[in-house]
């Protein structure tokens, strides 16, 4: 099994949940975080004063795939999550020892 994280704009978190299912992938964890990378953030006027926000908004998703679903989930989610402008975002790929679900204590690959 392996965990895919990855880090994409706000705006296209429905596009790669719909690209995400339509291969097959149903479950998935997202969290409302914040970050920079080569963007380093812009600058903003509020109320005539100029300031750096150095942190913008991304969307991180986790989830965690049989071996045989990585390239499809990836795939998808760079297909749907491009727009060809910086800040795009990352994927993550990392290996994944054990899942078990709780309330059955299914494990491995069933329990996901």
């Amino acid at each position: 099994m392996k965990k895919i994280e990855a880090i994409i704009k706000p705006f296209k978190l429905e596009e790669v949940k719909d690209a995400l299912h339509d291969v097959g992938i149903e479950g998935m964890t997202v969290s409302e975080v914040k970050g920079f990378g080569r963007q380093k953030g812009h600058t903003e006027i509020y109320r005539g004063s100029e300031y750096t926000v150095d942190f913008l908004p991304k969307i991180k998703l986790e989830l965690v795939v049989a071996d045989n679903k990585v390239l499809a989930a990836t795939q998808a989610v760079v297909k749907a999550a491009k727009t060809g402008k910086i800040g795009d975002g990352k994927i993550f790929v990392s290996h994944v020892e054990e899942a078990i679900r709780i309330r059955t204590e299914e494990k491995g690959e069933a329990a996901v």
